[in-house]
């Protein structure tokens, strides 16, 4: 799963996502972006993973 797809299962922005994970917005940006940007940077697996899990587990507390 993309950082993208799972910042949308939150319904948060870019901003409101990294806020809430602190993470900075430019970060998320740039892991959002296409691999052809020059901006683009590949979010490291472990934080993937790890976001994945917060994300299903602070989100489906809210259902």
């Amino acid at each position: 799963m993309t950082i993208k797809e799972i910042r949308k299962m939150t319904g948060l922005s870019q901003v409101d996502f990294g806020k809430y994970y602190n993470i900075p917005v430019p970060t998320i940006k740039k892991w959002e972006s296409h691999p052809d940007n020059q901006n683009y940077r590949e979010c490291p697996v472990y934080v993937n993973q790890l976001l994945e899990k917060a994300v299903r587990i602070d989100f489906a507390r809210r259902k």
